[in-house]
């Protein structure tokens, strides 16, 4: 049976310009990740990365204490959508990402708070008569996600690899155990909410499609240092 992991990225910098970028938090998760997957994995898998910085950053520093000599596949199809464009078109003085988190931050429950701008940004980016308004709308991210998860399917069927690690973002996620799930769309997106940084989601094949195994483990994060457990 083919095992694929579905890792989310390390905390980003959010609240700065370029988002697309390790914290220090993020850079001790995704090595707590590579020491983990040491453990775990004995026999090198498919490697596949979303193209994204953070993607990339956490890639090489999980491999480094894994898999040092790896090579891995880099693919865009598992990008995450863009989320700082989704919050401008819901609010344009979002378009700073510093006066967004400076909102958050004047709030007495500040995680509520963006839960609630992110709903409704997200509604909006949904509803279909917005599409145009967007780089990338709803559908086509939630088509190129599909696309992606059975792109890997096929070759993994195809090379009768037995295991594969994806490094990629937590909307990405989301929409494919929300598919698996078969959620609407509000569901798919609360999921977003519940993934830890560096959390690793598990897919089983059977007959080549695509089972959910278990979701946002993350314990081998907290075992080590609960501080270091994020959400964002």
């Amino acid at each position: 049976m083919t095992t694929i992991y579905l890792v989310r990225h390390g905390q980003a910098s959010f609240g700065k310009t370029n988002y697309d970028e390790l914290s220090e938090n993020g850079e001790a998760q995704a090595k707590i990740l590579g020491q983990y997957f040491k453990k775990t994995i004995t026999e090198q898998p498919l490697i596949i990365s979303g193209a994204m910085k953070r993607h990339q950053q956490t890639t090489q520093i999980a491999l480094n204490e894994c898999f040092p000599q790896a090579d891995y596949q880099t693919n865009a199809l598992w990008n995450e959508f863009n989320h700082q464009q989704i919050f401008s078109r819901y609010e344009p003085k979002f378009e700073q990402p510093e006066l967004l988190k400076q909102e958050i931050h004047n709030e007495i429950d500040p995680r509520t708070y963006l839960a609630q701008i992110f709903d409704q940004a997200i509604q909006r980016w949904t509803d279909e008569s917005y599409h145009h308004e967007y780089d990338e709308s709803w559908i086509v991210f939630k088509t190129r996600v599909e696309v992606a998860l059975q792109n890997l399917c096929t070759e993994l069927q195809n090379t009768q690899a037995k295991e594969a690690i994806v490094f990629t973002s937590a909307g990405v996620i989301s929409v494919i155990v929300g598919k698996l799930l078969e959620l609407n769309i509000q569901r798919t997106f609360a999921l977003s909410w519940s993934i830890a940084n560096t959390s690793i989601t598990t897919l089983k094949l059977l007959n080549n499609e695509p089972q959910l195994f278990s979701m946002n483990e993350h314990q081998f994060i907290k075992s080590q240092n609960p501080d270091l457990l994020t959400w964002l």
